[in-house]
């Protein structure tokens, strides 16, 4: 098990949506320890019946929710409040060249953001948007 974590300054921020590949695939427990989060899960699993479908969740300080992110499955969150710290377990050891993405302002995703987005990484920039020839994720 692997324990990673983070701090994102300014609401409105939109981090993800980040996954690894086989055989690095992960399962993420996600947890905010100061502010709140809406803490998205988008399954890119190749022959789910829910593919590309999102779930999210708002975790926060006071509500003590944590998110569990199975294998197969993107993961993502935007801040609603400034300063957030997140915390995360992950199931296996990070592997760089297992990293990948996917855009989260994707339409093919159609993810409800609930705020204007304030800010994304460059590298979250960079992360593809779904085209015919993505497959998905095995897990």
């Amino acid at each position: 098990m692997q324990v990673n974590h983070t701090i994102t300054a300014r609401r409105g921020t939109v981090r993800g949506m980040h996954y690894q590949q086989a055989p690095h695939a992960e399962m993420k427990w996600v947890s905010c320890l100061r502010g709140e989060v809406f803490d998205v899960a988008v399954d890119i699993r190749p022959d789910s019946p829910t593919r590309l479908q999102w779930h999210a969740e708002r975790l926060s300080a006071d509500n003590h929710r944590t998110l569990l992110v199975p294998e197969g499955f993107a993961h993502g969150f935007q801040t609603l409040t400034d300063d957030c710290e997140m915390l995360y377990l992950h199931s296996s050891l990070y592997a760089p060249q297992a990293e990948a993405g996917l855009d989260a302002l994707d339409p093919a995703l159609s993810i409800v953001w609930p705020l204007p987005i304030t800010e994304r990484s460059h590298r979250d920039q960079q992360h593809p948007r779904i085209s015919t020839s993505f497959t998905g994720v095995d897990e």
